[in-house]
């Protein structure tokens, strides 16, 4: 995943990401293959298991001259998060799972940070690890 969000181009402004064993470890893979600096990763523990109005408060709390943001964290709640910002717009998946380990949902916010509602996002894509085509790691 972090080969591609390089290749791509997509480097965050800010990282927040759940200091749980599995999330800190995918999220120092991405950035190590990214090129990411890891100094910018903001560990909250207030990730683990958060439910959807937690997850709005940590995000509404992204700095505001940060145009990409990245959240890490866990299942049920970044699943509930997607839907509630872009939920009109995401057919759900053959499996279910719209979020699996380590899958990079991209949105489009409008507005900014701290105004998170319901719909208030447009999802650009669902990339998931399984999905990436090759790329070159350098």
């Amino acid at each position: 995943m972090g080969a591609w969000m390089k290749q791509k181009g997509m480097v965050p402004d800010c990282i927040v990401s759940s200091p749980a064993s599995r999330a800190r470890q995918t999220i120092e893979l991405v950035c190590g293959a990214a090129g990411f600096d890891t100094g910018i990763i903001e560990w909250n523990a207030d990730l683990y298991l958060a439910d959807l109005q937690t997850l709005l408060e940590i995000a509404g709390n992204f700095p505001e001259q940060a145009n990409t943001a990245m959240l890490i964290g866990h299942n049920p709640g970044m699943e509930a998060l997607l839907l509630y910002l872009a939920g009109n717009e995401i057919q759900t998946p053959k499996d279910g799972k719209y979020l699996p380990t380590a899958t990079l949902a991209r949105l489009l916010v409008k507005g900014n940070w701290h105004n998170l509602r319901a719909g208030s996002a447009s999802l650009v894509d669902i990339m998931r690890p399984r999905n990436l085509p090759q790329v070159k790691n350098k």
